[in-house]
C-alpha cells in the first residue's frame, strides 16, 4: 500500500519552520460559514447564536460583511473596505451580534479578500477618482493598471468593457448619456455613473458659452468663467508626481463645489447647463449629433468598450476573467495598510478572532502579505487587550487571551487550492488552510479503488469517446489552452511581449519572435501542474518550486517537439531567476516578470480545472470538486490514516471542509454518488436502460445530440445524488426549476457546446426541454418508474457515507467547519444553488427536540435511524459529536493521532482511529471513532442498517497497549450516540472492540471515556482553550540529500 503521509514530505517537514501551536490566540473548536447579504443581515445572525451554541459551534465562519456592491449575494466583491456592507445591517447590529456571540462565549472568523474589489455600480470611490483622473489619482497604484500598455491607443487610459455592444451602436442607440449632479458631469450607462474629467468640463460648454455670457452677463456668468478657467488649469492627468496628485485631489473638488453652488443659485447657469447635456445626448437617427459625447469621452482617462475586448486588449488585473473585480497591488505597504485598516480597527475593537484568507494565490507576494498581516494583527489584539474603556472590548472577557507575543499568533487560515503532492508553505505564519483538500481526501475514503476500470469502461462506452481522448489531464491541458485564447488572452500577450524585452537584450535568444515567445509561453503554463509557485527576487528558489516550473517546461517540451529547446530553456532559466542580467533595474524587471506571470497561472489553471475540466470529465462526478484530482479514484484506509497523522503534526488546526460555498456538490450529495464506485454492475445496468428511454426526447441541434452522451451521463449522476428525500408536488416543481438552472451553468461551463462568452441559445433550449421532459410527472414517465428505485438504493447507502464522514470531520485532526444548513441532509450543487436561505427555525425546532428527548440514548438513536430520510439523524450525530469534542478538547486540540488495525472478513468496510492524550494534555484520556465505509456489499437490502453481527460477522477493531489503565486493565468506553458501554475484549495479547458491538444499534461509533465529565451536563463549548502546548512531534532527521528517496507517492491510481 502507498503511503501518502510517511515519506519525503514528512523529512522535509522537519525543516519548514512550522508556527508553533499559538499560545496566546483563540483556537475555534469548530465553525459554522455564514453567508452575509440583504438576505441575512447581522441581526438575523444574531437570531441565531443560541442555536448554533446549542448545536455545538464555537466560532461563527462569517462571509465578508465590508461594504460590497449592492445586491451582492456573496460580498466578494467589496467595493468600500473602509465600512460595514449597509445591505447587511449598521455599526450598532455589528456590535451586538458580536455581543451575542461573547456572551455565549463564541467568537468569529472573517473572510478577508485582500486580492481584488468591486467596481461594478459605480458605488466603489477609490475606482471613481482612478476613472476620472487617470495616473493621476491619489488611487491609481491601488490597482495594478498597465498605463502603457501594449495598444498605444490605451497610453495612460483604463479599459472599461463594459459595453453591451460595439461602443458606436450603444452610443447612437442613446444608452450613453451625459448628467450633471451635484457640481459634477457623469456619463450613465445602465446603472454606472462614469465620472467625466473636470479638467473637460469646458468642452461641454464650447460653443454655447460665449453667447450665453454676452447674453447673461453679471456675477454668475463671472464665476461660471471662473471655475472653468481653473478646471482647465488642473494639474494633467498623466502626471504622477506627488505634488501635482495632491494638488489635482483638492483643486477639482473645489471646482465642483464651487459649480454646485453657482448652479444652485442662479437659474440662468442651471438653465445653460441643462442645454449643454441635453445638446451632448444627440437626437436619435442623427449619427453626427453624438459627436460631441464622442468627443468628450475621447478626452477620459477611460475607454469605454464592448465586453468582449476585455480578453483581449484589457490593462488592469482582474479576479480571473471578471471584469468587474478590479485587482489590488496589495505588495504596495501603502495600500495594504489603506484596505485593512478598518479591518485593524474592528480588531481592535475585540471584532473578528480569526481571518480566512481569501485567494491568496492571486497576491503578488503571499508569504510577504501574510507577514505583514500578522504583525499588524498582532499590534491591533495587543491594543485590545489593554483597552479597557470601550464597552466592546474584551479585557474583562474570561475567554480573552493576553496579547500575543510574537507575530504569528492570530487565528488565520488560506483559501489555497493544494495539488495531489503539494503541501502548504511551511513558512507561511498562517494555521492552515481552508480545507479543500480534507474534503478530498475524506471523500475518497469512501469510494472503491477496485472500480475504477469498471467505472472507466461504463463512462467510455456511454459517451461513445475513445479513452484517450477522455483523459483528464488532457482536457485540463486543452482547458488551459482554451481559457488562455477566449478570456486571458491579454494577460498572456502582456506577459509575451515582457518575454520579449528580455529577449532582445541578449544575443543568443533575440532571433525569438514575439509571437513564438507567447505560444512557447502558453504552453509552460498549459502544463503547469500546480496552481502557482512562490519564487521571489533575492530568495533561493525552493526546491518545490524549481520541481514544478521544470515540469512544466519539460511537459511542454514534449507536448511541442517542433519548438527549439533552446527557447523553454530560455524561459525556465528566467522562471527561475539564473539568467545574469546587466543591471539592478533588468534585474527589478525579471523580478517584476517572475511575479506576474505567478499572478496569471493560478486564475489559468482555476478557470481551466474548476470551470471547465471538472464539467467535462465525467466518469464519477464525487470526485469532481475544487481540490481534488479526478483521476485519484478512492484511497486506501492507511492512505487516509497517514494523511491525517500527517496533518496533526504539521497543521492540526487548518480546518476541516466538507461543504463550502465553492463545492461543486453538497457532501450529501457526494456521499450518494461514491456509492456507484460500490455497484458498477448495477450503474451500468440502470444508465443503459435511461439512455434507452429517454432517447425519445434527445434533439438534433445542427447535427450535433442535444444533449450530448456526455451531458446525458452528467444529468443522470446529478439526479442520483440531488434528488430529494421527499419529493412532493411543490418540492417536485423546485427541484425540477433548480436542475434546469444547474444543467445551464455546467453546459456553458464545459463550454462544450455553448459557454458564457458565445452562448448558444437553441442549443440550450433542446437540453433543457429534455431535462424537463424526463422530469414530467403530469403523465406515464418509465424513466422515473425505473429511476426512483435505482436512486433509492444509492441514497440510502449514501446516509451512512454521510454520517461516517461527518464523525470523521469532527474527530480528526482540524477544526470541522460546518457551511450552513449543512447540519441536515445538504442535497444542494454549485453556486447558487447552495447559496439559497437557510430556515433557521426548522433546525431551530429539531435540535430544541432532540435535545429535550425524554428516552433512553440508544432509544432515541434508533429511533432517528429509522426515519433517517428526515435529516434529524445528522443533526443529531453533529450536535453530539460536537459536545463530545468540546468535552475532551485537549485530546482534539492537541491529542496524538493513533490509527488503530481492523481484522476479520469485513477489515475493508471499517474505518478507525483513536485520538490519545498527550504529556502535553491535563487528562490522560483516548477517545474512538470508527466508521463503516463500502457498505454497498455488506447488506443485500439497501433499506436495512448496517447492523449487528449477521453485517459484520467476526470483524473487530484491535486496540495497542496503551488503550489499557496503568494495571493492564481495558479502559471502558461510552459510545456517545446510543449512551451504551463498550468494553474491550482481551484476545491473547490484544485488546479488540467487536464491530458488531460497536454497530448494535447505530451505523457510526464515536467512543470516550465512560467516566466523561460532562456526561449529564452542557459540555465546555466554549472556543478559547488554555494555551496549548506544542504537540509532540517523531524525532526525524534533517533534511539529506534527496537522491535516493522515493517519490512522492502516486495520489491519482488507485492504491497498490
Amino acid at each position: 500500500m502507498t503511503s501518502i503521509g510517511v515519506n519525503r514530505w514528512s523529512i522535509w517537514r522537519s525543516a519548514c519552520n512550522i508556527p508553533e501551536v499559538v499560545t496566546a490566540t483563540r483556537i475555534p473548536l469548530s465553525t459554522y460559514r455564514l453567508q452575509f447579504n440583504n438576505r441575512f443581515t447581522f441581526r438575523d445572525a444574531r437570531q441565531v447564536v443560541d442555536y448554533l451554541h446549542l448545536l455545538g459551534v464555537t466560532d461563527c465562519y462569517a462571509s465578508s460583511y465590508l461594504m460590497a456592491v449592492p445586491g451582492s449575494p456573496h460580498g466578494y466583491d467589496v467595493a468600500d473596505p473602509t465600512r460595514l456592507n449597509p445591505e447587511v445591517g449598521s455599526e450598532a447590529d455589528y456590535w451586538a451580534w458580536v455581543a451575542a456571540l461573547r456572551d455565549h462565549h463564541m467568537g468569529h472568523v472573517l473572510d478577508v479578500v485582500p486580492n481584488h474589489m468591486g467596481i461594478a455600480k459605480s458605488v466603489n470611490p477609490w475606482w471613481l477618482d482612478v476613472l476620472e483622473n487617470g495616473p493621476s489619482s491619489r488611487f491609481a497604484r491601488f490597482f495594478d493598471i498597465s498605463w502603457h500598455p501594449v495598444k498605444g491607443e490605451l497610453a495612460n487610459k483604463l479599459l472599461i468593457p463594459i459595453l453591451g455592444d460595439q461602443y458606436g451602436a450603444v452610443l447612437e442607440r442613446q444608452e450613453l448619456q451625459l448628467a450633471f449632479q451635484d457640481g459634477a458631469f457623469f456619463v450613465k450607462y445602465h446603472d454606472n455613473a462614469l465620472p467625466v474629467a473636470p479638467d473637460t468640463y469646458g468642452l461641454i460648454f464650447r460653443g454655447a458659452l460665449d453667447d450665453w455670457v454676452a447674453q447673461h452677463p453679471g456675477d454668475a456668468a463671472d464665476d461660471l468663467q471662473i471655475i472653468l478657467a481653473a478646471s482647465e488649469n488642473l494639474p494633467p492627468r498623466s502626471s504622477t508626481e506627488p505634488a501635482d496628485i495632491t494638488t489635482r485631489a483638492r483643486e477639482k473638488e473645489v471646482i465642483k463645489r464651487r459649480l454646485a453652488a453657482v448652479v444652485e443659485r442662479s437659474a440662468d447657469v442651471r438653465t445653460l447647463v441643462n442645454a449643454c447635456v441635453v445638446r451632448f445626448n444627440g437626437m436619435a437617427g442623427q449619427p453626427r449629433s453624438f459627436d460631441r459625447l464622442d468627443r468628450l469621452l475621447h478626452e477620459q482617462s477611460y475607454r469605454l468598450a464592448h465586453w468582449r475586448v476585455a480578453s483581449e486588449e484589457i490593462n488592469y488585473r482582474r479576479f480571473f476573467d471578471v471584469n468587474e473585480l478590479a485587482a489590488l497591488r496589495m505588495e504596495d505597504p501603502e495600500i495594504f495598510d489603506e484596505v485593512h485598516g478598518f479591518l485593524f480597527h474592528l480588531v481592535r475593537r475585540g471584532g473578528p478572532t480569526g481571518l480566512r484568507i481569501d485567494h491568496v494565490d492571486g497576491l503578488y507576494s503571499p508569504g510577504d502579505y501574510l507577514q505583514r498581516l500578522q504583525e499588524n494583527l498582532h499590534r491591533a489584539a495587543s491594543a485590545n487587550a489593554a483597552d479597557t474603556s470601550g464597552a466592546i472590548s474584551t479585557h474583562d472577557d474570561p475567554l480573552s487571551a493576553s496579547a500575543p507575543s510574537v507575530a504569528n499568533r492570530f487565528y488565520i487560515v488560506v483559501e489555497k487550492i493544494l495539488g495531489a503532492d503539494e503541501r502548504l508553505r511551511g513558512e507561511w505564519p498562517v494555521h492552515g488552510t481552508t480545507g479543500y483538500e480534507f474534503a478530498s481526501v475524506i471523500n475518497n475514503l469512501f469510494v472503491d479503488h477496485r472500480n475504477e476500470q469498471a467505472l472507466d469502461a461504463i463512462y467510455t462506452r456511454f459517451v461513445r469517446d475513445r479513452r484517450e481522448r477522455l483523459s483528464f489531464d488532457e482536457l485540463a491541458y486543452r482547458s488551459r489552452k482554451q481559457v488562455m485564447h477566449e478570456t486571458m488572452s491579454g494577460d498572456i500577450n502582456s506577459l509575451g511581449h515582457q518575454l520579449n524585452r528580455f529577449s532582445e537584450r541578449n544575443r543568443h535568444f533575440r532571433d525569438f519572435t514575439l509571437y513564438s515567445l507567447i505560444s512557447t509561453l502558453k504552453e509552460v503554463i498549459a502544463c503547469f501542474p500546480v496552481y502557482r509557485t512562490y519564487v521571489a527576487a533575492g530568495q533561493p528558489v525552493s526546491d518545490h518550486d524549481r520541481r514544478y516550473i521544470r515540469q512544466a517546461v519539460e511537459c511542454a517540451k514534449r507536448r511541442t517537439p517542433a519548438v527549439t529547446s533552446l527557447l523553454f530553456d530560455f524561459i525556465e532559466h528566467l522562471l527561475l531567476q539564473e539568467t545574469m542580467l546587466e543591471s539592478a533595474e533588468a534585474s527589478e524587471e525579471l523580478a517584476r516578470f517572475v511575479g506576474k506571470f505567478q499572478q496569471a497561472t493560478s486564475p489559468v489553471v482555476a478557470k481551466a480545472i474548476e470551470d471547465t475540466a471538472l464539467y467535462l470529465y465525467n466518469r464519477l462526478l464525487s470526485l469532481n470538486e475544487v481540490g481534488n484530482d479526478p483521476t485519484r479514484f478512492g484511497l486506501e484506509p492507511g492512505q487516509v490514516h497517514d494523511w491525517l497523522a500527517e496533518r496533526q503534526r504539521c497543521w492540526p488546526f487548518s480546518l476541516s471542509a466538507t461543504s463550502t460555498h465553492d463545492t461543486k456538490r453538497g457532501e450529501d450529495v457526494r456521499a450518494r454518488l461514491d456509492v456507484l464506485s460500490e455497484i458498477p454492475g448495477a450503474w451500468k445496468e440502470a444508465v443503459t436502460k435511461w439512455r434507452t428511454l429517454n432517447r425519445r426526447f434527445r434533439s438534433d441541434v445542427r447535427g450535433v445530440s442535444a444533449p450530448d452522451p456526455n451531458e446525458e451521463y452528467f444529468l443522470y449522476q446529478t439526479l442520483v445524488g440531488a434528488w430529494p428525500f421527499d419529493c412532493s408536488e411543490g418540492a417536485d416543481d423546485r427541484f425540477r426549476d433548480r436542475i434546469v438552472g444547474y444543467m445551464r451553468k455546467a453546459m456553458r461551463e464545459s463550454k462544450a457546446h455553448t459557454s458564457w462568452l458565445s452562448p448558444d441559445e437553441s442549443y440550450e433550449r433542446a437540453v433543457l426541454r429534455f431535462v424537463e421532459a424526463i422530469l414530467d410527472r403530469r403523465r406515464p414517465n418509465p424513466f422515473l418508474q425505473a429511476f426512483l428505485p435505482f436512486q433509492a438504493r444509492v441514497a440510502a447507502l449514501g446516509i451512512y457515507n454521510s454520517l461516517a464522514q461527518l464523525v470523521i470531520k469532527v474527530t480528526a485532526p482540524g477544526v470541522p467547519d460546518f457551511y450552513q444548513g449543512t447540519e441536515l441532509w445538504d442535497l444542494s450543487l454549485v453556486d447558487p444553488d447552495n447559496r439559497r436561505p437557510v430556515d433557521y427555525e426548522e433546525r431551530r425546532a429539531v435540535l430544541a427536540a432532540l435535545t429535550s428527548c425524554a428516552m433512553p440514548d440508544s432509544q432515541c438513536a434508533s429511533e432517528l435511524l429509522e426515519h433517517r430520510a428526515d435529516g434529524r439523524v445528522k443533526m443529531f450525530v453533529t450536535a453530539r459529536a460536537l459536545a463530545a469534542r468540546a468535552g475532551w478538547r485537549d485530546v482534539y486540540e492537541r491529542g496524538e493521532y493513533v490509527p488503530l488495525e481492523v481484522a476479520g472478513g469485513r477489515r475493508d468496510c471499517l474505518f478507525a482511529f483513536g485520538r490519545v492524550a498527550t504529556s502535553a494534555t491535563p487528562r490522560r484520556a483516548v477517545t474512538i471513532t470508527c466508521v463503516p465505509r463500502l457498505i454497498g456489499s455488506l447488506i443485500s437490502d439497501a433499506m436495512t442498517p448496517p447492523l449487528g453481527s449477521v453485517v459484520w460477522g467476526d470483524t473487530r477493531i484491535e486496540l495497542p497497549a496503551g488503550f489499557a489503565d496503568p494495571d493492564g486493565h481495558p479502559l471502558l468506553f461510552r459510545d456517545v450516540f446510543t449512551g451504551e458501554t463498550i468494553e474491550p475484549q482481551s484476545t491473547g495479547d490484544a485488546l479488540t472492540i467487536a464491530a458488531a458491538t460497536l454497530f448494535d444499534r447505530f451505523p457510526v461509533a464515536l467512543l470516550v471515556p465512560a467516566d466523561d465529565p460532562t456526561s449529564g451536563a452542557g459540555p465546555d463549548r466554549r472556543g478559547v482553550s488554555d494555551p496549548p502546548d506544542v504537540p509532540e512531534r517523531p524525532d526525524l532527521p534533517d533534511p539529506p540529500d534527496r537522491r535516493g528517496l522515493p517519490d512522492p507517492p502516486d495520489l491519482h491510481g488507485s492504491a497498490d
